[in-house]
C-alpha cells in the first residue's frame, strides 16, 4: 500500500513510498483512510525523525475489517479514530478503543479535523474543572486547539480572553463567543481564574502575572518552542498560592473513543464546528505541512485520498 515516510528534509518533509500493509491486532480495527489532518505539532516531530516513523494520529474512513476480539464496529463502519501513528496511508490499524462512528451527518473532513486538537481541547477543560461564571485566559489560541477550547469554554459558561496575534482569527474567536480578544498576553486585563497557556518563554510568566491568588494555570504547550523561565517571588505579586499543572492530553481517565464520541455528537448537533483551512488531495500533504509549520494556514488542513 501507499503512505507517507518522513524524510528529514525540511522542504519537503514526508514523501509518498510502498510500505506494507498493517496486521491489526486483536484489538484493533483495520481502516480505509478516506481523510487525514495534520498538525502543527507533527511538523516538529518530522524535522528529526526516528527510524521506522510512521507519522499520521488523525484518521476517517470506513472499517474495513473489525477487531478480532469482538470489540469496536462488528461491520463496515464510518468512523474518526486517532491511532499514535501511520494515519497518513491507504489504511491503518486503529485499537477499537481509539475510534467513533461517523454518523451521515458528519463530513469525513469534519472528522477527520476532530481528534487531536479535539481531545486535547475536551479533556483541558475538564482538568481545569467547573468553568462557569470563571474568567478564563487563553493564550496561543490561533490554532485548532483555542478554536475548540473557546468554543466549548463560552458554551459552557465561561468569560473566555483570547490572545491572538492574528486579527482575522480574532474575530473568528470572538464569533464563537470569546468575551475579548487580545493581540499579548500583556495586553490582558486580569485577574483570571484559570490560565491556559501553550506558548511557553516569555508568555508563561506574563500569563502567570495576570492570574487571581490561588488560581490554576495549565501549562500545556510550547508553540513557540522557548523555554520559560518563573521567580518564585513573583508569586506574591498576585497569583499567591496559585497552581501550576503540567498537562498531557493522554493522561485522562476516559477512553480516546468515548472523548470522540462526543465531539463527534457535538459536531453533529452544530454545538461544535471544526474549522477547516485547506482541503486538498494528499499528494500535497508535504506542502501543506510546510505551509503548517510556517503558519500559512489558518484552521485546520485536510488531505483526502481518491
Amino acid at each position: 500500500m501507499k503512505a507517507f515516510v518522513p524524510t528529514a528534509d525540511p522542504a519537503e518533509p514526508v514523501v509518498l513510498a510502498d510500505v506494507a500493509e498493517p496486521v491489526p491486532r486483536p484489538d484493533e480495527a483495520l481502516v480505509k483512510v478516506e481523510a487525514f489532518s495534520v498538525n502543527r505539532g507533527e511538523t516538529f516531530r518530522l524535522e528529526r525523525p526516528t527510524p521506522g516513523d510512521r507519522p499520521g494520529k488523525d484518521i476517517a474512513g470506513l472499517v474495513v475489517q473489525p477487531a478480532a476480539d469482538g470489540s469496536g464496529p462488528t461491520g463496515i463502519t464510518r468512523v474518526v479514530g486517532h491511532p499514535m501513528a501511520g494515519g497518513w496511508a491507504e489504511y491503518v490499524a486503529v485499537p477499537t478503543g481509539a475510534l467513533a462512528e461517523l454518523p451521515d451527518s458528519v463530513s469525513v473532513l469534519h472528522g477527520a479535523a476532530l481528534p487531536l486538537a479535539g481531545l486535547t481541547a475536551l479533556r483541558l477543560l475538564r482538568a481545569a474543572g467547573p468553568v462557569l461564571g470563571r474568567r478564563v485566559l487563553l493564550t496561543g489560541a490561533s490554532g485548532g486547539v483555542g478554536h475548540f477550547v473557546t468554543e466549548l469554554a463560552t458554551a459552557a459558561g465561561a468569560e473566555v480572553t483570547a490572545v491572538t496575534r492574528n486579527a482575522e482569527r480574532g474575530a473568528r474567536l470572538a464569533a464563537l463567543g470569546a468575551a475579548e480578544i487580545v493581540h499579548d498576553v500583556t495586553d490582558a486585563r486580569g485577574p483570571y481564574d484559570i490560565v491556559l497557556e501553550s506558548t511557553g518563554g516569555r508568555a508563561l510568566s506574563d500569563a502567570l502575572a495576570r492570574l487571581a491568588g490561588r488560581g490554576t494555570l495549565i501549562w500545556f504547550g510550547q508553540a513557540g518552542r522557548v523555554p520559560a523561565t518563573l521567580d518564585f517571588f513573583d508569586f506574591f505579586n498576585g497569583p499567591e498560592s496559585a497552581v501550576i499543572r503540567h498537562f498531557h492530553y493522554l493522561d485522562a481517565d476516559t477512553r480516546l473513543g468515548d472523548d470522540l464520541a462526543t465531539l463527534v455528537r457535538l459536531t453533529a448537533e452544530g454545538r461544535l464546528h471544526p474549522e477547516i483551512g485547506r482541503v486538498a488531495d494528499w499528494a500535497g500533504t508535504a506542502t501543506a505541512l510546510t505551509d503548517l509549520r510556517d503558519r500559512r494556514i489558518r484552521g485546520k488542513a485536510v488531505l483526502t485520498l481518491s
